[in-house]
Parts: C-alpha cells; sequence; structure tokens
C-alpha cells in the first residue's frame, strides 16, 4: 500500500489536493472526508481543515525550530518552556509532547487532519489547537460531541484521545483507519532509522540512540480504532 519514502513523507505520490477541502489528502481518505464534511454541514458545522499531508522535509523545519528555540516549546501542560535550559533528552521529550518526529508523523500518509468548526468562530479567529478549544467551554464544544458519534462512520477516528505518556490529547485530530492502520503496522523503527539517518535534523544521533523508546511511546501508543469497516449494511 505504502513504499517507505511515502511511509516516511519522502514522497507524495500516494496523495493528491482536494479543493473541495482546501487541503491535501491519500486518494482513498477522500470521498469519505467529504461525505463526513456533507453530514456536519447537514448538522449546521462547518467542518474546516486546518492541516493534512506534511512531507518530511517539512516536518524537518517544524523540529529544527523547536529544537533550536526558534518556535515555542511547552510542558505537557502548555506552560512555555526555554530550550537553552533543557537537556537534549528532554529538548527532545518536549518536542515529541506536542509534534512528532519527521518520518513518523501520520500526516506524512495523507490519512490524518486536523479540524476545527468555522461556524462556531469568527471568520478571522485563529484556532490554537489546544485541548481548551475542544472542552465543554470551548468554541468546538459542539464538534467535539458531534465527532464523537459520528466520525466512526465514515472510517476515522482520533488516535490521539487520551493521554498514554505520550502523544498530548489531540481531539482535533482525525485519522482515517483503513488507510492509516496498515500504513502504522508498515511502519517499522528500521524504516524511521533509515530516513533519520540521513536527514539534516537537529539532535538526530541522540534520537536515533533513543529510537526504540521513541517509537514505542510516541508512535505506537495511540489510542486504537473502534470502526466496523466497512460499515455493515442496516
Amino acid at each position: 500500500m505504502f513504499n517507505c519514502f511515502e511511509l516516511t513523507g519522502r514522497s507524495s505520490a500516494h496523495v493528491r489536493e482536494v479543493p473541495e477541502l482546501g487541503c491535501i489528502l491519500h486518494g482513498e481518505a477522500v470521498p469519505q472526508a467529504l461525505a463526513m464534511r456533507a453530514a456536519a454541514r447537514a448538522a449546521g458545522i462547518e467542518l474546516a481543515v486546518v492541516s493534512s499531508f506534511r512531507d518530511f522535509d517539512r516536518q524537518v523545519a517544524l523540529w529544527n525550530a523547536k529544537y533550536s528555540g526558534e518556535r515555542q516549546l511547552l510542558d505537557r501542560d502548555g506552560r512555555a518552556l526555554d530550550a537553552a535550559h533543557l537537556s537534549e533528552s528532554a529538548r527532545i521529550d518536549a518536542i515529541l509532547i506536542w509534534s512528532a518526529l519527521p518520518g513518523a508523523s501520520r500526516h506524512h500518509w495523507g490519512t490524518d487532519l486536523d479540524v476545527i468548526d468555522r461556524a462556531a468562530v469568527a471568520p478571522d479567529y485563529r484556532p490554537s489547537l489546544v485541548p481548551a478549544e475542544f472542552a465543554a467551554s470551548g468554541p468546538f464544544a459542539r464538534l467535539d460531541a458531534w465527532l464523537a458519534a459520528n466520525m466512526a462512520t465514515y472510517g476515522f477516528f482520533r488516535p490521539y484521545s487520551t493521554d498514554r505518556g505520550g502523544v498530548q490529547p489531540e481531539p482535533w485530530h482525525l485519522s482515517f483507519a483503513p488507510i492509516a492502520e496498515p500504513a502504522l503496522a508498515a511502519l517499522t523503527p528500521q524504516v524511521l532509522n533509515s530516513a533519520l539517518a540521513a536527514s539534516a535534523m537537529r539532535g538526530r544521533e541522540a534520537v536515533l540512540a533513543r529510537l526504540p523508546e521513541i517509537y514505542t511511546r510516541y508512535v505506537t501508543a495511540i489510542d486504537p480504532p473502534r470502526i466496523n469497516w466497512p460499515p455493515t449494511p442496516s
């Protein structure tokens, strides 16, 4: 289904632009994403995609900016950290709480998208993508409830629903299970090592030394999909 370059975001042959959603997705995820948006719209929710496919180089750039302190680092409670005062290992962990390791981002597969409800906020609202926005008092509380009740119908699930000691909960992050699950199974530590070894990622040697632990804690520690796919006819 994927080759090693597609799995790690070093190829975009498996994805395509979706003008209706203003994003880039795996071709097999597109019909269901569009169907889910249409159903949400019927319920008064304007499902908008704010992040979708992201390639390896873009993920490296994000990583390096956080590693160097050019972009803000946060702890598990969302408090700001000073990269200059962290050990290399602590800096790596701080990045991984909120950002994927290059080569291991689920966004590389074109199966994952971050969503908000545009109808719930002002046109100039800039989402922060923090759990508080999806909490009971947040602007996307209604979207949160709608997704919980309906996303599985379209093959989507939230891989970061709960805190499993790795990535922080991300209620905005949806994944198309029929394609994402085989992709995760194919993304072995060996495939990751090969992608990272020749990269310009900062802290690379320290990451490679910890790769088995990082893989277990931050890549495979997800909430499993609880969907019946394809749906059983009623």
